[in-house]
């Protein structure tokens, strides 16, 4: 059972920036797995944020975060990031990383999509403090 762990997310003030980390416990996780990050507001909806493909290495980012957000893999730490710039309230939630494996049928057009992933975190907490 693939277990994974978010860290990096903390207080930040309007402008700063946050890198985000995903690992995986006991498994291999970079080129296995496709990833998504997702975040989610107390009472509201989960919101798809950015996701990455393993097979094709493309990236998607929800329209608020392109230009702000990065998504990236680091092979040799068996990380996911998510690099975070220009932070402003509207980013203030919980983040979390999602993965589904790379074996599985995975449409790009729906990264974004909860029901895409198989595997979540427990999240991390981000906030802008104004």
């Amino acid at each position: 059972q693939l277990q994974l762990v978010e860290s990096g997310g903390g207080l930040v003030q309007s402008g700063g920036s946050l890198r985000l980390s995903c690992v995986a416990s006991g498994f291999t996780l970079v080129d296995r797995y496709n990833i998504g990050w997702f975040r989610q507001v107390p009472g509201k909806e989960r919101e798809g944020v950015s996701c990455v493909s393993t097979k094709s290495g493309n990236t998607n980012y929800v329209e608020s975060a392109k230009g702000r957000f990065t998504i990236s893999r680091d092979n040799a730490k068996d990380a996911v990031y998510l690099q975070m710039n220009g932070l402003n309230p509207e980013d203030t939630a919980i983040y979390f990383c999602a993965a589904v494996n790379n074996m599985k049928y995975y449409s790009e057009d729906a990264c974004l999509r909860q029901r895409t992933y198989d595997y979540w975190g427990r999240g991390t907490p981000v906030t802008d403090s104004s």
